[in-house]
């Protein structure tokens, strides 16, 4: 303990510097990948061709192992390869190929039924997507980008290995010197972060999804009475 206090202000690099590195690579991939998913999950629910093509295209881009993936961003876009701005993209092209399979489950969860008669009252096709089958996709899509929440916060590490600063120059550093205290801090601070953003996220969806709370409820109200009647 007597290490992690005095290299966490004070460290070359610091402790807190490099949670702050940790986060500017973890927090736009997680957005951004949430963002982009969403338009491309609706139109794989509503085009098997597409749905296909895509899903294809993503799961193949998710076995790259990240160092491959971290090295081909910069080639691709003429970005210098110490730039931090090529592990975020690399870390989003992960997040979509994550969030793009639990986007598309999402919309396809949303009955023909309901669509259809939020057509038969009149409402557009853009009021029927945000007033109607986005927010019952909500449930599955907050399921989805807490799984990518996870990942990204864990996969932002690797890019201390091709000289970006991220939590991951503790094990680095650690193995490198035999420090295990040094180690032992990178993980617990990652286990850390992710379970702030899952908690962060948890919270967001029980304050705009408020109607997934309590289908939770009368889920589990059905269930204690089955068993109820089972035990009786």
């Amino acid at each position: 303990m007597q290490w992690v206090w005095d290299n966490f202000f004070f460290g070359n690099p610091s402790i807190w510097q490099l949670i702050l590195d940790h986060l500017s690579l973890s927090v736009p991939p997680i957005v951004i990948g949430f963002l982009v998913s969403i338009p491309l999950g609706f139109w794989a629910s509503r085009n098997r061709v597409a749905r296909s093509i895509l899903l294809g295209i993503f799961s193949v881009l998710y076995t790259l192992p990240s160092p491959v993936l971290f090295v081909l961003v910069p080639v691709a876009l003429g970005l210098a390869i110490l730039d931090s701005k090529n592990v975020v993209v690399a870390l989003t092209v992960y997040a979509v190929a994550i969030m793009i399979r639990s986007s598309t489950d999402a919309f396809l969860s949303v009955s023909s039924d309901v669509r259809e008669s939020a057509r038969a009252v009149g409402f557009s096709a853009v009021q029927r997507f945000f007033g109607v089958e986005l927010p019952l996709a909500g449930p599955v899509l907050l399921a989805g980008v807490r799984v990518v929440s996870v990942s990204t916060v864990s996969l932002a590490t690797v890019g201390a290995f091709i000289g970006i600063p991220s939590l991951g120059n503790l094990f680095q550093d650690g193995f490198k010197s035999s420090l295990y205290v040094e180690i032992w801090t990178g993980i617990v601070l990652v286990l850390i972060i992710a379970a702030i953003f899952d908690l962060i996220l948890s919270g967001l969806g029980r304050l705009l999804l408020p109607w997934n709370r309590r289908a939770t409820r009368r889920r589990a109200s059905r269930m204690v009475a089955k068993e109820a009647v089972w035990t009786s």
